[in-house]
């Protein structure tokens, strides 16, 4: 289980600071709109539930999985 986590960890991780070294310094119009309409927060909060759906899903599968390999 705990392999398996810190792999998706690492990988999430590794996925952000890659986000974070390849922006530019240029500003993005789209964003800014965003900002300043508080659209923003609604489209964090989408990504923060999807996030938390696939590691609530990934932790419900390891306890399946770790249950069946109990059991046989």
């Amino acid at each position: 289980m705990m392999k398996h986590l810190k792999k998706i960890l690492l990988f999430a991780l590794t996925a952000c600071t890659s986000v974070v070294v390849a922006q530019s310094d240029k500003p993005v119009e789209m964003a800014d709109l965003m900002r300043s309409n508080g659209k923003i927060y609604i489209v964090v909060a989408i990504c923060l539930t999807i996030l938390i759906g696939l590691f609530l899903y990934v932790w419900n599968v390891d306890r399946k999985i770790s249950k069946l390999e109990k059991e046989g």
